[in-house]
């Protein structure tokens, strides 16, 4: 995908190189069976994207994941308001790498992008943060671990990377080229989207409230919707689009469902667990955001999904 450099304006804070506080599961060490112990947990609080890293660092060690589908870290009350700068320096933390800078790039297109589509709507759009870290980091939700994969945490409005992701997304999950990592930071942008717009508040209301059963369905529709909202953001900007872009998106979109994870992971599917959706619907409703490019049609929130 062809896209502008990014803007000197966003919000960008760079934790690399600062350590990090975590509570004990990086992405580097442990063995395998102390890993998959960690499975149960880390799939509830943070979905298949925080399972993928995790996954991943199993396969070293003798072998779940998911790609950027990272999704939201809850844990503490959503609060909306204007991020603060870091005082990091944006172009110094942009250009650190290929990674950083096609992160950036992307991040700039869906800020200017929602921008745009909230003051055509009249919403009051507020800008998000991208937050690079390395291995360990502080998030306002609480400890940043490359195990848990790409994640927006919606208490600081922050989209939290650890870019060595992006090599693991091409070289574990096949999922190669540009456009499957501008998807990965499309869908968490999509999340900050939800954010604003309340849904999920909503969603988190029934995780606490409700069953697990019931708390696992509304949060494959949430995942659902940042996922179409990634394909409404490369619809608006469809003229920076490349052939071998949209299957690209699509091919990363596979890798990451429920399903696909679970029978790699463990030879079985238990839908009741699932948290982010089926291959299937995964590569449906981005598909369904990149025809449409209309936010208004991404509503998993009703009927089937």
């Amino acid at each position: 995908m062809r896209l502008d450099d990014f803007d000197d304006n966003i919000n960008v804070e760079d934790q690399r190189g600062q350590g990090g506080g975590g509570f004990g599961f990086g992405g580097g060490g442990g063995g395998g069976g102390l890993l998959f112990g960690l499975l149960p947990l880390v799939m509830s609080r943070f979905g298949c994207g925080g399972v993928v890293v995790l996954l991943l660092v199993m396969a070293v060690f003798g072998g779940l994941g998911g790609l950027g589908g990272g999704g939201v870290q809850t844990g503490a009350p959503t609060q909306i308001g204007q991020p603060q700068r870091s005082g990091t320096d944006v172009k110094s933390s942009c250009t650190v790498d290929a990674a950083s800078k096609s992160a950036c790039n992307a991040f700039s297109s869906a800020d200017r992008t929602w921008a745009a589509l909230f003051q055509r709507s009249g919403e009051r759009f507020v800008k998000p943060k991208l937050v690079f870290y390395g291995g360990s980091g502080r998030s306002g939700c609480g400890a940043a671990q490359s195990a848990m994969g790409p994640f927006y945490c919606p208490t600081d409005q922050g989209i939290y990377l650890d870019t060595s992701f992006f090599d693991e997304l091409a070289n574990r999950f096949g999922a190669k080229g540009d456009f499957a990592q501008d998807y990965v930071i499309a869908h968490e942008f999509g999340h900050h989207i939800q954010n604003l717009l309340g849904a999920s508040d909503k969603v988190h209301q029934i995780q606490r409230s409700g069953s697990q059963v019931e708390g696992n369905a509304a949060s494959v529709r949430l995942e659902l919707q940042a996922d179409c909202y990634a394909g409404v953001w490369a619809a608006q900007n469809r003229d920076r689009l490349e052939p071998g872009d949209v299957q690209e998106g699509m091919t990363a979109a596979h890798a990451i469902g429920d399903d696909t994870l679970q029978q790699q992971s463990q030879g079985r599917v238990v839908p009741d667990s699932f948290t982010h959706g089926t291959s299937a619907q995964r590569m449906r409703w981005l598909q369904k955001g990149l025809d449409s490019g209309d936010p208004a049609q991404c509503d998993t929130f009703s009927g089937a999904i």
